[in-house]
């Protein structure tokens, strides 16, 4: 019998999540928040993704959620932008942190992009936290600068800020396939 973490871990599966998940997973972003507010990523009152933006990550066929039992723990919605699957958000409940969840889902998302086949992704995400900038540095994202940051990833920074988030923290991040 598998028991403690690994057990919890194994009994996971990864899988398409659609519109009768999206209050489980607007909950586990709100509580994902936290992890993030207590590394120094965020401050405030928790946002979670509109229901129109995890239905557009649906419809893109990109929103994956990480399966226990019927309901999901953690889940990464992104979208087509400009040929690139962007990773628009990734959240693990904090219950569920530190199993290898996170490392799960961008793999099967990148997966998914090149099959379609897209050129490769993009995202945006805190420079410092250690599950931010240096957990997607593992996959071979690198940190673009904002000279040479492509106009719609700066624009989604540029949002991001003007919602709250610090400017110095907030980085673009590129992943080319080859």
């Amino acid at each position: 019998m598998v028991d403690g973490l690994a057990g919890r871990a194994a009994r996971i599966w990864i899988a398409q999540a659609g519109p009768s998940n999206f209050a489980d997973l607007q909950a586990i972003e709100r509580a994902a928040f936290a992890s993030l507010a207590a590394a120094g990523g965020v401050a405030g009152e928790p946002v979670v993704s509109a229901k129109d933006d995890l239905q557009a990550y649906c419809d893109s066929g990109f929103l994956l959620a990480a399966f226990d039992a019927e309901r999901p723990v953690a889940f990464a919605g992104g979208l087509v932008l400009h040929d690139r699957l962007h990773v628009a958000e990734m959240d693990v409940h904090p219950d569920w942190q530190r199993l290898g969840l996170g490392t799960r889902l961008l793999e099967a998302l990148l997966e998914a992009a090149k099959v379609r086949p897209l050129r490769g992704a993009s995202l945006t995400t805190d420079r410092w936290v250690p599950f931010n900038a240096p957990f997607y540095r593992r996959f071979g994202f690198v940190i673009v600068e904002a000279k040479d940051c492509p106009d719609h990833l700066g624009k989604i920074v540029a949002r991001e800020v003007r919602m709250g988030l610090d400017p110095l923290r907030r980085v673009a991040m590129l992943l080319d396939f080859s």
